[in-house]
């Protein structure tokens, strides 16, 4: 049997390979069952999705209720968010049975003609976003079967933040409103963009005014997340310092998706030695930044000249603060206008993202890059 890497970095396996977060599911398993919405909010990378799905596996969630999860983070307009919407929920029914998912299809009779079955019988999303003729009909189908599904419905949406973009101004109102008057669902909006959510779930003047709880994700607690490490470590007969596992926590910030994905390259490193020291975590990252330059390189040659430069500078200082300020600018040879002028295309592209008033690359590999190239 092949053994399984402990150090999961994409989806969902079960508690056993879930670092901590016992007080945030704990809470969030709370309010959901409590019909409290939830506007969750952290860094990209920083766990919220595990979160969400560490919360659906607790017994007094998945036994009760039906789980829904959607990632909206590609989607450009209401057109694209009702298609993901739809997808999600007969995603998550399929394997609940045929009474599960056949109410769900029965009620979406704008698209019913597009649904096709497998062999066994089972539905299959083969619906394009062109077949949704009508999204608003469409939409107040799926709100009605979130109203009359058999079970209480739980449904989270990943990159929230992503409907204030859509083209359709009112899109943030008709899915309150929705959302206001369904009673057998609660829903958890996740955003990774904290300055919009926050002004989404706390500014008066926007529908999801102090319509939800609001939650915020931390860095999991340091010696916690290491001891989690060595005790899977174990395993494989090796262990980490605590020296290497503080210099791959601080050089990533205690940001979750990084550190998972060096202790999964550190799991199956070919070592004869038990403990993994600083210099064997210098190698993993070194690894990875090969594994990924040629990508890196495609993705950079993308940009202009100039959005390349100040993308390079902002990698340079590391979370910058005063980009604008003349010693910025004279240190990287740039223009204001210049600047002012990147910085947008690369916060609309996730290039780099501002919070708390720096700016910092979204891909933190993608920055060690950088820094690498200007050596």
């Amino acid at each position: 049997m092949v053994q399984t890497n402990p150090f999961v970095i994409e989806g969902y396996l079960s508690p056993e390979y879930f670092c901590d977060r016992i007080d945030e599911t704990a809470l969030l398993t709370r309010h959901l069952t409590n019909r409290c919405n939830v506007a969750l909010i952290a860094q990209r990378r920083l766990g919220k999705s595990g979160l969400i799905h560490n919360c659906f596996y607790q017994k007094a969630i998945r036994e009760q209720y039906h789980c829904i999860f959607v990632d909206i983070y590609d989607t450009k307009d209401l057109n694209e968010f009702v298609y993901a919407l739809g997808k999600g929920i007969l995603t998550a029914l399929k394997p609940k049975g045929r009474k599960a998912w056949e109410f769900f299809v029965n009620m979406l009779q704008s698209l019913k003609s597009t649904i096709s079955f497998d062999i066994n019988g089972n539905p299959e999303w083969s619906v394009g976003i062109g077949d949704i003729q009508a999204p608003d009909t469409t939409l107040d189908e799926i709100f009605a079967y979130l109203e009359h599904a058999d079970k209480p419905c739980i449904v989270a949406i990943d990159e929230f933040q992503t409907i204030a973009s859509y083209p359709e101004k009112t899109v943030e109102a008709t899915l309150r409103k929705r959302i206001q008057n369904c009673h057998n669902a609660s829903f958890v909006f996740s955003g990774s963009k904290r300055h919009m959510m926050a002004l989404m779930f706390t500014s008066q003047s926007r529908p999801f005014y102090h319509s939800s709880s609001i939650m915020g994700l931390e860095p999991i607690d340091r010696t916690v997340y290491r001891d989690f490490a060595n005790r899977h470590l174990a395993r494989n007969g090796k262990t980490i310092s605590d020296e290497a596992f503080s210099y791959i926590y601080d050089r990533f910030d205690g940001v979750t998706w990084y550190i998972q994905y060096i202790l999964n390259m550190l799991y199956t490193a070919i070592s004869t030695d038990r403990l993994l020291t600083t210099d064997d975590a210098k190698a993993a990252i070194a690894g990875i930044l090969a594994q990924h330059r040629f990508a890196y390189q495609a993705l950079v040659y993308q940009l202009t000249s100039k959005q390349k430069q100040v993308l390079t500078a902002i990698a340079a200082e590391n979370g910058p603060t005063s980009i604008m300020s003349q010693a910025f600018l004279r240190k990287y040879g740039l223009g204001t206008s210049t600047v002012q002028g990147a910085v947008k295309v690369l916060l609309d592209r996730d290039f780099i993202s501002q919070d708390d008033g720096a700016y910092r690359l979204c891909d933190k590999f993608l920055e060690m890059y950088l820094q690498e190239e200007l050596q």
